[in-house]
């Protein structure tokens, strides 16, 4: 009796968020998968639109979607377990790992500082706004960089503030720490996420995104402009050059193995976890957003939360920590706000 009353009762809920995602999807031009997890099992997975718009071919659960800054994730697991391993000491600096880093931040700014997002170099992205874009294009996406490249010409300029001291949401901290994992391992920063993720999870639907490799099932993206208020083709870029900092794809499904291993410690240990999900400057810890007083329905929760955005390419992936619930966002159209939507359906799962 008690398991069919909490089976019901978890029912109950998962039929509210449905309801909602299918109210909203209904009110906004919402491309893309949503998949909703409770204690690591899938309780709602739906899809929404167009894999792509030009012959109308649907989404569906099987669709790869590039994940954007999800990698992030990744990269930061990759390099906590090279900490568990003792190959690389958080406090130590860049040039410990990199001793040809010719930026000056080389000896002053620590692995940490990379993690946590407080290096204070330079940001790679600083300026990018949508009149300049629109003019200019993405010049450091869209000509046909090496990691190397990334890591000389946009990951190695000056410091702009003093390390540790301010949160600047910047790629080149995780391009720098893509190159860390290469020098260590003496494998390439894919053959390290194959080899210690993605292939013992089973993420057979996952990987990195080459702009001369044609990925089955990958759902073209869009973004929308406001100038003319219509959503558009992406801009032509080479999603590699995200590297370490934005580059992969993925499933919702292949996401929530990502998900119930990570939590599960099945990827790190609880010490690693818990540095990895220490709250910082602007709620940040490694590679994730980690909110300790999350309020919903006046009892507060923490909220390990990973979003990604490249023009239409939209994810989030937003965990519950003590409740254990998962929310899984992946879109191909820059259309809505996922940290709006996903925190909605967070209010929906816990009573």
């Amino acid at each position: 009796m008690i398991f069919f009353l909490i089976s019901s009762h978890t029912f109950a809920q998962f039929t509210k968020a449905g309801n909602y995602i299918d109210s909203f999807v209904s009110k906004n031009n919402f491309n893309g998968t949503i998949l909703i997890a409770k204690a690591g099992k899938t309780n709602y997975e739906k899809s929404f639109g167009f894999a792509n718009f030009q012959f109308k071919v649907p989404n569906t659960p099987d669709t790869r979607y590039k994940v954007a800054s999800i990698t992030k994730a990744f990269t930061s697991v990759l390099i906590m377990q090279l900490y568990e391993q003792g190959k690389i000491d958080l406090s130590k600096t860049i040039k410990t790992y990199l001793p040809d880093y010719k930026g000056e931040a080389g000896d002053k700014v620590t692995i940490v500082q990379l993690l946590n997002m407080t290096s204070g170099i330079h940001n790679m992205d600083a300026g990018a706004t949508f009149e300049s874009v629109m003019k200019n294009g993405l010049p450091q996406y869209q000509k046909p960089y090496t990691s190397d490249d990334m890591l000389s010409q946009f990951s190695s300029g000056k410091l702009e503030t003093e390390p540790g001291k301010k949160f600047d949401y910047n790629n080149a901290d995780f391009i720098i720490l893509g190159k860390i994992i290469e020098k260590l391992t003496g494998k390439t920063f894919e053959e390290n996420l194959k080899t210690n993720i993605l292939h013992p999870l089973q993420m057979d639907n996952s990987g990195i995104a080459y702009q001369q490799v044609i990925i089955d099932k990958l759902a073209d993206s869009y973004f929308f402009r406001g100038d003319i208020n219509a959503l558009v083709n992406d801009l032509p870029v080479y999603m590699e050059n995200w590297y370490a900092a934005g580059a992969m794809y993925s499933t919702t499904g292949d996401v929530l193995k990502f998900c119930n291993a990570l939590f599960g410690k099945k990827l790190l240990k609880q010490s690693s976890l818990d540095l990895m999900f220490s709250s910082g400057l602007d709620e940040y810890g490694y590679g994730v957003w980690v909110y300790k007083n999350y309020d919903i329905h006046h009892k507060m929760y923490t909220i390990v939360k990973r979003p990604g955005s490249i023009m239409g390419a939209q994810a989030m992936l937003f965990h519950i920590l003590e409740d254990g619930s998962t929310i899984i966002i992946l879109s191909n159209t820059g259309t809505i706000s996922l940290d709006d939507f996903a925190a909605k359906i967070a209010e929906k799962v816990i009573d």
